[in-house]
This record gives C-alpha cells, structure tokens and sequence, in this order.
C-alpha cells in the first residue's frame, strides 16, 4: 500500500526555508561530501527541514518536491508502524503534519549549540557534525511517533540514532525549547524524564531510574508505566558524568557540576557539586637501568 499525504506541511516547510538567515548557506557552493547511514528515514528527515545542508537544495521553493519527498517518509513511515499499528496513515498524517513546527524548534535546539559550545563556529557545523544535535532531531519526530500510539517504531528511530551518536533518548522524554547536548557520548534520557526550556547536558549524563518495581503477580517481571525518571526545569546545566536517578525534581536555574550523584529533590537557583575530589598522588618513577 502507498501512502499520500494531502497535508498542508509541504508549504509550512518551504515558508520555513524562505525564512532561513545568513547562518545557513547561500553560496553557489559545490554539494558538500556524501554521508550514507543505515536508516532511510533519518536520512530523509535531514534534507526535508535542513536542504540547504543535506544537498537538497532542489527542495527550496518548490512546494511538489516537498510534497514528493514527505510521500516518500509517510511510505517509509507506513511500512516501520505497519508491524505494529493497526490503519496507520492518520497517525503518519498527524506527525507529518507537525514537521514544520518540529523544525522551528530544531532551529532553535541549534541557537542553544551555537551559544552554548565556545567551540561552535557555525549553525552549519551543528547541523551536520554535532551528535547531540542528531540526537534531538530525531527523538523529536520519535515523540511525535510515540503520542500518537507508535511507540515501538518511534523507539526503532531513536535505536538508529544512538547508533550514530552514541546518546540514547527514549522516545517518550519530553523535551523543551534550546536544548542543547555537548559531545553526547555515552547520555541516557530515560522513558518518563521531563526536561524544561535552555537545558544543557554534558556527556555521560544519566537522567536514569534509581529502583525499578515489580509486578504483583510476577517475581520476575518488572512494572510497566509508571513514573521513575526526574523531572528537569528550566535553565539548567547538568556536567559531565553526572547521575539524575529516580522520579525526583530539578528546579529552575540550576548547575549540577561533573560526576554528582542526584537522588533526591534540588530547589531552583541551587548549585550542585561533589565536595571532596579523590586527592591524586604521584611518585617519580626511578629511571631503569641501561
């Protein structure tokens, strides 16, 4: 079965574009080097909300090449529900239909990068060399995917993006405006996380459970949807290699410094950090004989 879509997000998208500042490139440029991954669909999500970056350039302007390529994502998008969901084409519809919106605040995830990484150079480097960037591209769709009733395919989404990135993000967190994950490696955002507006989280975060409980009725087996995973405000800076475990509250403007250990409630405008380091030793090493 094929799938059209009749929606109205091939012209949100191409006025998108239109609105596309000098942060993104304009130059009569050459196309940049090809970059092939194993997921058709995150391939395809790239140059639809970021053409001008993924070699899509084909695609500003001309509402039919969007509307041609968003049939190609709803058709990808059918076969991935298809083992799971039952009549999926109104679920595809009403997650195509947000992509628009999803790439203001891609737009906005990458203002966050941009301003909070000294290193960053431009919005282009973001788009395409920053895993925290990829990361939150696709999770955004995946949640879109997940609300709608297609929680294991959107989970399959953001499996392929881990893969790339290394930052696993389930599909189910809900994630605010600016948020921005620097180098990425090894992050864990749990199913029922929450995360606020202008948050930024360093590599090797867990925003985790603490303690899983078990079914009633099965020693063995571990209860399903429930609330195990912390709630982050606003403004909020978590350092490298820190835990956030449990269903436990992070309040507004907050910095948890690197490698902290987070079990219980912290209240807005608090400073978090590990008090006492490991004091390092060194010795000379005696030089061997020749």
């Amino acid at each position: 079965m094929n799938y059209d879509y009749i929606g109205d997000a091939a012209a949100g998208l191409v006025g998108s574009y239109e609105t596309d500042g000098e942060e993104f490139p304009t130059r009569n440029c050459p196309d940049f080097p090809q970059r092939r991954h194993q997921c058709e669909e995150v391939d395809l999500l790239k140059r639809l909300f970021f053409p001008r970056c993924w070699n899509a350039k084909s695609l500003l302007g001309d509402e039919a090449a969007v509307e041609d390529r968003l049939d190609e994502l709803g058709q990808l998008f059918y076969r991935g529900l298809c083992p799971y969901v039952n009549y999926p084409s109104q679920m595809i519809t009403g997650v195509i239909d947000e992509l628009p919106a999803i790439r203001e605040r891609l737009i906005e995830d990458i203002e966050a990068a941009y301003k909070g990484d000294p290193a960053a150079k431009s919005y282009v480097e973001i788009v395409r060399a920053y895993p925290g960037f990829h990361a939150i591209m696709v999770q955004r769709v995946a949640h879109e995917l997940y609300k709608h009733g297609g929680e294991i395919y959107a989970r399959e989404l953001t499996e392929a993006a881990k893969t790339e990135s290394g930052i696993d993000i389930h599909p189910g967190a809900e994630i605010g405006d600016y948020f921005f994950i620097d180098h990425g490696t090894g992050v864990v955002i749990g199913e029922t996380t929450t995360i606020g507006d202008w948050v930024r989280i360093y590599q090797d975060v867990t925003l985790g459970a603490l303690h899983f409980e078990q079914e009633e009725d099965d020693e063995h087996a571990l209860k399903k949807g429930y609330k195990r995973h912390p709630d982050i405000g606003s403004n909020v800076v978590i350092g490298a290699g820190s835990k956030i475990l449990g269903a436990i509250s992070i309040g507004d403007h907050v910095s948890i410094g690197a490698n902290s250990w987070v079990t219980e409630d912290i209240d807005s405008h608090t400073k978090v950090y590990v008090s006492e380091h490991p004091k390092q030793e060194r010795k000379e090493i005696e030089s061997s004989p020749n």
